[in-house]
């Protein structure tokens, strides 16, 4: 079983983080924008169990490439950081996937854009994210909570409130369409 495990945090400006990444000796690894579209059941099933089913294009802003991902979440673990298991597929047709998806009796709830840009340090992947409805966040998630941490304080984010709540429960919330 794999696990996400990640910290997030709201940021104002990105800028502030950019240094300290370069400082740290981050690489860059990329920027995508994507298009996430969120399914459950008619009944709400997997929301109420705190599980997710997310259908993730992402497009390379360098190369314009589209990569297409089925991304599985459980619920997030009592803690401090945000750990839950995560099942990922690779798909290479969007439309196939959303039909099979539907075949199988789930249905689009949500969907959204983000623009992610990507950066490496000490095992992390940390990602600086933007999403016109909510703001801008940082991401850190890497192979255990003390790594996670450590490059969290490093980036000079301990100050910053951890986030659990999910983009898609954000972004639904803002719209509206969420209890």
């Amino acid at each position: 079983m794999a696990l996400e495990i990640e910290a997030k945090m709201r940021v104002d400006d990105f800028a502030p983080v950019r240094d300290a990444l370069a400082k740290a000796g981050a690489r860059r690894a990329g920027e995508v924008v994507e298009e996430n579209i969120f399914f459950d059941t008619r009944d709400h099933a997997l929301r109420a169990g705190g599980n997710g089913l997310r259908l993730r294009r992402n497009r390379d802003t360098s190369t314009g490439e589209d990569r297409y991902v089925i991304t599985f979440k459980g619920p997030v673990a009592a803690g401090e950081l945000k750990v839950r298991e995560e099942i990922e597929v690779t798909v290479d047709d969007r439309q196939n996937a959303i039909d099979l998806l539907e075949r199988l009796g789930y249905q689009m709830q949500l969907s959204f854009e983000k623009r992610r840009e990507t950066w490496k340090l000490e095992g992390c992947t940390v990602e600086l994210d933007e999403l016109a409805q909510i703001g801008r966040f940082v991401e850190i998630e890497g192979p255990d909570e003390s790594t996670v941490n450590r490059v969290r304080e490093s980036l000079g984010l301990g100050p910053h409130p951890l986030i659990k709540q999910s983009y898609a429960s954000m972004v639904a919330k803002r719209r509206g369409s969420l209890s």
